[in-house]
């Protein structure tokens, strides 16, 4: 991956940028703003606490900061999944998701083969289906629906420390998909319909991810982000943190047969988030929202709406 430069664009270069919910946007970004420690950041979010008019603020306050790195600009989705468990094995609650270990280092075949895990109080809740809770590291946060009727939230707590490997690709590689026909739809039936192979290829990402309670959370907010703060269906993205400052506006320019050109925040990380042109859109809580970021697979392009006095610095090197 080459070094990353930084473009300096006006905001009538923002395709669609006059046209967006300014104050949809701003409202998401007054969630995380004062989280955010650097001075440059502070003193916006300072300013957002005043309740300005949501464009002029981003305007009068911010220049847009084109950042690439060679590496050509992909969109995906995600979201919150809705999967059925129990806080005790039995039955066919089978498949346990975990707290965070003492010793997190095990790879995801020892852990699910091995059984390395076991009877160390670890269990969080026991899902129905392997493929869900595969799915669930993935999304890195979900509901579970309880038989008593009751909903546990979970959210990220920690991950093995094992390199990430994208399933689809390895399906790719094999000729068993063509690029074209990779989605977690095709990759959760073909898994579910080979046996110990389908389980096989599932170890080939040897990452794992163990999760907390976050039951805290109300059901009307969305699933907590890298910021700890919920996140928003639509307005929330995750990015690569090594170019994109957590917190900051985001203005996303997605092609494919549904575009998209939208003021997002970055409150979010994934461990295939990785380059300066690279997102995932939050897209909910839910099938539909699963079956909407499951279809995200685009070009296009992000710009980084940065503090004007860091933009500066940015651009001048």
């Amino acid at each position: 991956m080459a070094e990353p430069t930084y473009t300096a664009l006006t905001f009538d270069q923002l395709e669609g940028w006059r046209d967006d919910n300014h104050q949809a946007a701003f409202d998401v970004f007054k969630t995380t703003c004062g989280d955010m420690d650097v001075a440059e950041w502070a003193v916006l979010a300072d300013i957002a606490r005043t309740n300005p008019a949501p464009r002029d603020f981003f305007e009068e306050f911010f220049s847009p900061v084109l950042i690439t790195d060679g590496a050509p600009m992909l969109f995906t989705g995600y979201f919150e999944p809705e999967l059925d468990g129990s806080r005790e094995a039995g039955g066919s609650y089978s498949y346990p998701i975990y707290a965070v270990p003492d010793t997190p280092g095990f790879s995801r075949r020892e852990i699910e083969e091995g059984q390395v895990l076991v009877d160390r109080g670890l269990e969080l809740a026991w899902l129905t289906d392997p493929v869900d809770a595969f799915f669930l590291q993935v999304q890195g946060s979900g509901r579970i629906r309880l038989p008593d009727g009751g909903i546990m939230r979970v959210g990220f707590g920690g991950k093995n420390g094992r390199p990430y490997t994208s399933i689809g690709k390895v399906l790719v590689a094999r000729g068993v998909l063509g690029p074209d026909e990779v989605s977690a739809s095709a990759i959760r039936d073909w898994v579910r319909q080979n046996g110990d192979a389908g389980r096989a290829l599932l170890w080939e990402n040897e990452s794992y991810v163990f999760f907390r309670e976050v039951s805290e959370v109300p059901a009307d907010q969305g699933p907590l982000g890298a910021m700890n703060r919920s996140i928003t269906a639509g307005r929330s993205i995750a990015v690569d943190p090594a170019f994109v400052p957590l917190g900051a506006p985001v203005w996303i320019e997605k092609e494919g047969t549904e575009p998209m050109q939208r003021l997002m925040i970055a409150q979010d990380i994934g461990g295939a988030i990785k380059g300066a042109q690279r997102a995932d859109i939050f897209f909910g809580t839910g099938a539909e929202a699963g079956e909407k970021s499951g279809q995200i697979k685009d070009s296009g392009r992000i710009v980084v709406l940065m503090p004007i006095p860091v933009a500066q610095q940015l651009v001048a090197g």
